[in-house]
């Protein structure tokens, strides 16, 4: 009797911590495919009636949200409470600080907390959005690290692009971050292009289009929503919309042919939003002043009616000064007339709590319609429901580990940036590295102890727009493991003057001369041009003068730099900035992986789309592995 007792009671504990813990799984986010079922949808519009219309104005906006480590009564995070309770937000974009050139990453630890705490406070589930363009790694650390989306046109491969988009999600859903504002559909046919450039995945519409479907394909495996953008076509223009107003000054023709084949890939794809530019297209609205943004021509007649598109229609974000100088004086009006013009979720506003009030008289008004307002609530409940968020919001912090950077994604993410890479020209003189060193360099000394015999036999020039940034740091550090006595250089525009007697001094005295140079597309670069400042421009154009022959020039980033120094004799791209494309750069240049890569753009007077010299790997592993440690 003791014995059947003790069993049963053994029996009940053990079925009692097994419903414990799967009610404990039941509250947290599961992993899938998105999927709308029937019982999602009843609650999308069963929700959707009860909400007030305050409430409704609420779910169409989505605002920022910095992930770091914020106290509950951290002014940050009682001003992220109010936009939920007063305002009644129904989504928001998570980046990070910056601190000038600096972006503050943060961990995945703290941004899964804050979310989490975030969804727990709010009435309805939230969306969460991200930029991550070249995965989570470009707002967390300790994640996979990608490189830009050019370098996988570099790399040709649908899988890989179909792979990127899968990691991106498992990672993101892992955080919490439920909606990716990517893939990127523009053709960068302009190769003045300013904000573009590296972010699109070349200048064939059929291979924007194919990587676009690639990885809208895996990031729905992944669980995650996509966003292809810049409706109808960013790639064409020559003004960072972020500090101007720019313009695709193409025929309809153009368009059809060029611009608009990605967008119709994606959509067939069944990508879930699309994003819309602050752009003019004289060829679709001649309104000078009608951004597409705001213009119903292109987001209702266009993109739902012409082009069919069913899904979120979003704005780019609403703060970008494109937009912002047409209602200096009326800054709410911005986001009633994106509204009006079609757009179904507005992004960021410039003063949300003007825009909030804006959209609210306009409803009341009669000016938008209470059956538009719902149109658009509609879609956005239907998204939450897909994703499942109305049965659990909340992720499992303690799975991070498990989940995110894991090693064999970490190798993924290099693999690509090697496959990048891509050699456009070559005098046979300088390529690879360590065969142009005979007599070889000063052997590695132990840690805190000097070099005593140090040459200029190889100077490694690195040119970026702020030496104090990352740029450079992975490069010369993979370069130095390999020659420990190199001389490693940077500069940028400030400094480049002063410092061009010790650059150009260590470059006459060299024997092999490598200049790596950062330029890619940020918001909030001063200008309109990709092309290198005066000082570390001209103070290039002086290497290239005493030493083009002995010189290898990488281009970390823009690919058409070659086309303003036409004395470049070695030259080699990746497409990306990114640490793992400064590390494929390394291993490329001393030969210990094969270059496969080819130009997805064209470099004028230089090379055309779909040019690279190939090589083979040219340096024994066993060398190759003694040269990393």
């Amino acid at each position: 009797m003791h014995r059947t007792l003790a069993l049963l009671l053994l029996t009940l504990v053990l079925a009692a911590a097994a419903s414990a813990k799967d009610k404990d799984k039941d509250k947290y986010q599961r992993p899938g495919p998105i999927h709308l079922t029937r019982d999602g949808e009843r609650w999308a519009e069963k929700t959707l009636h009860k909400l007030t219309l305050e409430e409704k104005i609420g779910q169409v906006f989505m605002i920022r949200c910095r992930a770091s480590f914020l106290n509950v009564e951290n002014p940050e995070y009682l001003q992220l409470r109010e936009a939920m309770q007063k305002y009644h937000v129904g989504s928001f974009a998570m980046t990070v600080h910056v601190d000038g050139p600096y972006l503050l990453r943060s961990e995945p630890y703290e941004a899964a907390e804050l979310l989490n705490r975030l969804q727990g406070d709010s009435k309805l589930p939230l969306l969460f959005a991200a930029d991550f363009e070249r995965g989570v790694s470009m707002r967390l650390m300790g994640t996979t690290v990608f490189p830009h989306a050019m370098a996988f046109g570099g790399d040709g491969k649908a899988e890989d692009a179909e792979k990127f988009g899968r990691i991106t999600a498992e990672e993101s859903g892992a955080i919490g971050i439920h909606w990716n504002f990517f893939p990127d559909a523009d053709v960068n046919s302009n190769p003045a292009n300013p904000i573009i450039n590296i972010r699109s995945f070349g200048e064939d519409p059929k291979q924007v289009g194919d990587l676009v479907a690639a990885y809208i394909k895996g990031a729905h495996e992944g669980g995650m929503l996509t966003t292809v953008k810049h409706f109808p076509g960013h790639g064409d223009t020559a003004t960072n919309s972020h500090l101007g107003m720019a313009s695709v000054n193409v025929d309809r023709a153009h368009l059809d042919s060029i611009e608009l084949p990605p967008f119709r890939q994606a959509i067939a794809a069944g990508v879930d939003s699309v994003m819309v530019a602050h752009v003019t297209v004289p060829a679709l609205d001649p309104d000078p002043n009608h951004v597409a943004t705001i213009s119903p021509v292109i987001v209702s007649d266009l993109l739902e009616k012409q082009l069919g598109f069913k899904g979120i229609i979003v704005t780019d974000a609403l703060d970008m000064a494109g937009l912002t100088r047409l209602f200096a004086n009326n800054i709410g009006r911005a986001s009633v007339e994106a509204f009006k013009a079609g757009n179904d979720l507005l992004l960021i506003p410039a003063d949300f709590p003007a825009s909030y009030n804006a959209m609210l008289q306009a409803v009341q008004s009669g000016e938008i319609s209470r059956e538009r307002l719902d149109r658009s609530v509609l879609k956005i409940l239907k998204a939450k429901a897909s994703l499942g968020l109305q049965d659990a919001r909340l992720v499992d912090v303690n799975a991070l580990a498990d989940l995110v950077g894991k090693p064999a994604n970490l190798a993924f993410g290099q693999q690509v940036a090697d496959a990048a890479v891509t050699l456009v020209r070559d005098n046979g003189k300088v390529l690879p590295l360590k065969s142009s060193l005979k007599n070889g360099t000063a052997k590695a000394a132990l840690p805190y102890t000097t070099i005593e015999e140090t040459h200029n036999q190889v100077v490694a020039v690195l040119f970026s727009d702020d030496v104090r940034t990352d740029s450079g740091r992975a490069f010369a550090r993979e370069f130095r493991a390999r020659i420990p006595d190199a001389h490693v250089i940077y500069v940028d525009p400030r400094i480049a003057s002063g410092m061009s007697d010790e650059v150009l001094k260590a470059v006459n005295e060299a024997r092999i001369v490598v200049a790596a140079v950062y330029a890619t597309p940020t918001a909030e670069k001063v200008g309109n041009t990709m092309a290198m400042a005066d000082a570390t421009g001209a103070l290039l154009l002086q290497v290239l003068d005493r030493a083009a022959e002995k010189t290898a020039v990488v281009a970390m980033g823009n690919p058409y730099l070659a086309a303003d120094f036409p004395k470049i004799e070695n030259y080699m791209c990746t497409f990306s900035n990114a640490s793992v494309s400064e590390i494929g750069a390394v291993k490329a240049l001393f030969g210990e992986i094969a270059i496969r890569g080819h130009l997805p753009v064209s470099i004028p007077n230089v090379a055309l789309r779909g040019a690279g010299i190939e090589r083979p790997v040219q340096v024994a592993r066993e060398e190759t592995k003694h040269a990393q440690q």
